[in-house]
């Protein structure tokens, strides 16, 4: 019966129902079944093909284990429905951003802007900055990209091969990789992850990203600061030796600056405060029209024809925008980086979002959400303790959960309650969740990330851990803004 919970709302609304009767172990004992049980799926059964639907559905058994809950503690179906409704509304916005991310992404690959970025990029190499440089060269492939893995996968690779014909250690050059792929991967608004801790969190998208730049900037600086220093006392033999991929790269792509214009008419519109869903579609039709202008053959091989005419470029634009494709060059190393999976390839993690919102959803119709909010501001009365605890909690679960996204999903829901009642905006959620979550995954053998980035670099955590400096300093450094109240931004509330 709703006799139990004195109110429901929306996310937007964000006021806590409370079911008194609810005690705090079964409150949290969802949360333990279900990271449990997404231990087992990836540790077990699934490993990197966990996000492919099986975790989903656990986070759906985990909203089931949370109903069971609320039935014994007399809430209503009806209600738990209702939550749940509310929760994917609330996300709309963030879901119609993520198809969009996809299009761009589709778009800026075949108009030839990426790989204009990353053949820029590799020409920054010298063997005394080298470890400095490939933090950049991987940071501006990986915003380019917004993919970590495929960052390291490609470039990453061939900068390993580099750095060991220069005579650096190996633990050296994938900590520098790592720390300039999960930079790009924290920052880019093309990267899932970081369109999915503000979803979590409830805050925009491009506030988010704006808010992560207060911490990621001094983090990333200490981090060349500090490659820059290894570079000048380590020796080094040859130099660097990349011509083979920029030579696959103009052959593949016509590579000209003028193709920097899209990214910074966008980039103005987000200054401007234009919204991120009409900043996104003109990023994304700008980078259709570049395609047919700079990249006509790439445009008519997508679309099965030899001539570029009204329907070739219509079918080879559209093809870009929804569904997966592909240019290939002359570099094996490079062609997976010069693939896109669209509207399409954003599918998984929307699915999972949805999923989350329902696990969410439940949770917040029985009052666990509140009792563990409850719990958490009596355990850590202070604003420091509670980024304290988001911090923890999302290295944890990349312990337990062994995945970023759960790192990031599950404090989200858990969290935003007890931010909301501190006073506290949501960009201070979302941002301590990227901070801790996102960039820690790869520090653990057994996280998906970890697993996956040791695998293709074919470097073990253990040797490139302390060398990736951006990732383990990223959550010390959220803590040191809370510790001394540095742009903890307070929640504006209207009268």
């Amino acid at each position: 019966m709703k006799s139990q919970a004195n109110s429901s709302s929306a996310p937007e609304n964000d006021e806590i129902i409370e079911n008194r009767e609810l005690s705090i172990w079964e409150a949290i004992l969802p949360i333990i079944i279900l990271v449990g049980m997404l231990f087992y799926n990836v540790a077990f059964a699934f490993g990197d093909d966990a996000l492919s639907g099986s975790n989903q559905f656990i986070l759906l058994l985990g909203a089931a284990v949370a109903a069971i809950v609320g039935f014994f503690n007399k809430v209503s179906y009806s209600t738990m429905m209702e939550e749940i409704a509310k929760n994917i509304k609330s996300t709309s916005s963030a879901l119609l951003i993520l198809l969009m991310v996809g299009s761009l992404a589709g778009t800026w690959l075949i108009s030839g802007i990426i790989p204009t970025m990353i053949y820029y990029g590799l020409q920054i190499l010298n063997p005394t900055i080298f470890l400095a440089a490939c933090v950049v060269i991987c940071a501006i492939i990986s915003i380019a990209t917004g993919s970590s893995w495929t960052t390291s996968a490609t470039v990453g690779i061939a900068l390993i091969g580099i750095g060991d014909t220069l005579g650096i250690s190996l633990g050296m050059t994938a900590g520098a990789v790592i720390s300039g792929a999960y930079f790009g991967d924290k920052m880019s608004p093309l990267s899932d992850t970081t369109n999915l801790a503000p979803a979590m969190a409830g805050a925009d998208l491009f506030t988010h990203i704006k808010y992560m730049m207060y911490t990621t900037i001094p983090t990333v600086t200490i981090t060349l600061i500090v490659f820059t220093i290894i570079g000048f006392t380590i020796t080094t033999t040859g130099a660097p030796e990349i011509s083979g991929q920029l030579a696959a790269i103009d052959s593949a792509f016509t590579i000209t600056p003028w193709l920097f214009l899209v990214p910074a008419l966008v980039i103005l519109l987000i200054i401007k405060k234009t919204p991120p869903l009409i900043a996104l579609l003109a990023g994304t039709l700008l980078g259709a029209i570049a395609a047919i202008i700079a990249q006509p053959d790439i445009v008519m091989n997508i679309a099965g024809s030899k001539v570029l005419d009204f329907n070739a470029a219509y079918i080879g634009v559209m093809k870009a925008i929804t569904v997966d494709t592909a240019v290939e060059t002359s570099s094996t190393q490079l062609n997976d980086l010069f693939a896109s999976g669209g509207m399409a390839g954003m599918l998984g993690t929307i699915w999972l979002i949805v999923c989350a919102m329902v696990f969410g959803g439940v949770m917040d119709a029985i009052g666990a959400l509140a009792r563990i909010s409850k719990a958490l501001l009596s355990l850590f009365d202070s604003i420091f303790g509670l980024f304290a605890s988001t911090a923890l909690s999302c290295v944890v679960l990349n312990a337990t959960a062994s995945d970023q996204y759960l790192a990031i999903v599950v404090p989200g829901r858990m969290y935003a309650k007890a931010f909301k009642d501190k006073g506290l905006a949501p960009e201070n959620l979302s941002r301590t969740l990227e901070d801790s979550g996102t960039v820690t995954s790869v520090l653990i053998p057994y996280n998906t990330c970890g697993a996956y980035q040791s695998g293709v670099l074919g470097v073990p955590v253990a040797e490139y851990f302390v060398y990736a400096i951006f990732n383990w300093l990223s959550p010390f450094m959220t803590l040191f803004f809370a510790a001394f109240s540095i742009k903890i931004r307070k929640l504006v509330t209207s009268n």
